[in-house]
C-alpha cells in the first residue's frame, strides 16, 4: 500500500499555509539574485535551520538553480539524521511514493532508488524520515525554483565519505540531476569563535578537502562524500554565503552557522576569490 509522507515541520521551520510560504519564499530569493552568468551548478550545499534564521542563506544558493526550471528532472538531497540513529544511509521504503509539503507533493524516483538498493550502505527507513527536518526545509525552495521535479531523498548516519561518494556516483546523472547536500556549519559557539571556525571550514570546502568534522558542520559526512564527487570530477567550488543566526535573527551570545555553496565544471568565480 502506496503513502505519502507528510510534512512534519510546516508551520515550525517555515510557513504552514501555501500562499504564506510562497510569498515567503519569492521574497527570500528575489533577496538573492543568482550572480550573472554563473554557469547551472551540478550541486550545491545549503543550511536547514528555520527559514527566519537560514533562509537567506540558503536562498543564494536556489537563486543559482533558476536557470534550471525545465532542465533538472531530479534531484538527490542529502542531509545528516537528527533524531533517529542510521547505520549507512537511509531512503524510504518502498511504499512511499512522495513527500508532501504545503506547496504540493513532490514525486520519490522509485527507480533512481532502486537502483541503488542493492548497495550494503543504503538502508531502508521510514522512520528516520518521519520527522528529519534537514531534507523537508529544502523541498519548498525546489519547488518553488524547479517546478516539477523527481526526488531522491537520503538521511545520512553512519557513514563514510567513501560511502557516501559512491551512492553519487550511482545516481550523479547529467544535466538532468541536481546534488543538494543539507547542512549547517558550528553550533552554539558565540559570534566571534563561530565565525573564525565557520571560515576556516569554508577554506576546507573550497579546497574539496574531505576532512569536515561534525562539530566544524553537523552535515559533515554527505559534504565529504560530495567532495569526494566533486574532486573527482573536477568541479569547482564556489562560496555564495557565509553567516549565522546573530548576523541574521538571532542573538551573537550562541549561534549557529551557515553557508551556501555552488559546485560545477566551470564555475563563475575562482574557489578562493570568494572568501
Amino acid at each position: 500500500m502506496s503513502s505519502v509522507r507528510p510534512a512534519a515541520v510546516a508551520g515550525s521551520f517555515y510557513p504552514g499555509d501555501a500562499r504564506t510560504l510562497a510569498r515567503a519564499l519569492d521574497d527570500l530569493l528575489a533577496a538573492a539574485p543568482s550572480p550573472a552568468g554563473q554557469v547551472l551548478p551540478k550541486a550545491v550545499i545549503a543550511p536547514h535551520a528555520g527559514y527566519v534564521y537560514s533562509g537567506p542563506v540558503a536562498a543564494r544558493a536556489y537563486a543559482c538553480l533558476a536557470p534550471g526550471r525545465g532542465q533538472i528532472h531530479r534531484v538527490i538531497l542529502l542531509g545528516p539524521v537528527h533524531r533517529v540513529p542510521v547505520r549507512g544511509l537511509a531512503a524510504p521504503s518502498e511504499q512511499i511514493t512522495a513527500f508532501a509539503t504545503p506547496l504540493g507533493n513532490v514525486e520519490l524516483d522509485r527507480e533512481a532508488l532502486d537502483g541503488i538498493r542493492a548497495l550494503p550502505q543504503v538502508v531502508a527507513s521510514d522512520a528516520a524520515h518521519a520527522h528529519e527536518h534537514s531534507l523537508e526545509v529544502h523541498l519548498p525552495f525546489l519547488q518553488r525554483v524547479l517546478g516539477d521535479f523527481k526526488l531522491v531523498p537520503l538521511a545520512v548516519g553512519d557513514a563514510s565519505p567513501t560511502d557516501v561518494a559512491e551512492v553519487l556516483d550511482r545516481l550523479w546523472g547529467g544535466a538532468e540531476t541536481l546534488v543538494v547536500v543539507s547542512s549547517d556549519l558550528s553550533h552554539f559557539l558565540d559570534y566571534a569563535g563561530a565565525r573564525e571556525i565557520d571560515d576556516g571550514t569554508a577554506k576546507r570546502i573550497l579546497a574539496l578537502d574531505a576532512t569536515i568534522t561534525h562539530e566544524q558542520a553537523c552535515g559533515g559526512t554527505p559534504i565529504n562524500g560530495l567532495l569526494l564527487a566533486a574532486r573527482r570530477r573536477h568541479l569547482d567550488a564556489e562560496l555564495l554565503d557565509l553567516r549565522n543566526s546573530g548576523d541574521t535573527a538571532g542573538s551573537r551570545d550562541r549561534v549557529v552557522g551557515y553557508a551556501s555553496f555552488a559546485f560545477s565544471a566551470h564555475a563563475a568565480h575562482s574557489a578562493h576569490s570568494a572568501l
